[in-house]
């Protein structure tokens, strides 16, 4: 059984940094594409970046990129997302997720991912 846990979230003024991170268990890590997901208040559930198998590929929405980088580490079953620069609208409940398929980290919506883990909550404040 898979599971992802992603921690690092916490409550910061605007231009302030965090460092999500997110450990996998179970299954094959270093075959899976893997991204972070965020959910707004209210909102529907968004991705925020996707990194492929081997960590060649990345991808980043706009609204993120430049300020959020994501990696992995093979040896560690690890993912990370550091973010400078938050801003208020950056405000959501982070998810990390993981695809056995799509593993070239072309997922771009929740369905393209198959593990999910609980959210990590990320409040910026103005």
């Amino acid at each position: 059984q898979v599971q992802l846990v992603a921690s690092g979230g916490g409550w910061v003024q605007a231009g302030d940094s965090l460092r999500l991170s997110c450990e996998v268990s179970g299954g094959h890590f270093s075959t899976y594409a893997l991204a972070w997901f965020r959910q707004p208040p209210g909102k529907e559930r968004e991705i925020v970046a996707a990194i492929s198998w081997s960590g060649e590929k990345r991808y980043y929405a706009d609204s993120v990129k430049g300020r959020f980088t994501i990696s992995r580490d093979n040896a560690k079953n690890m993912v990370y997302l550091p973010m400078n620069s938050l801003k208020p609208e950056d405000t959501a409940l982070y998810y990390c997720a993981a695809s056995q398929y799509l593993v070239e980290g072309s997922g771009r919506v929740p369905v393209d991912y198959d593990f999910w883990g609980h959210g990590t909550q990320v409040t910026v404040s103005s």
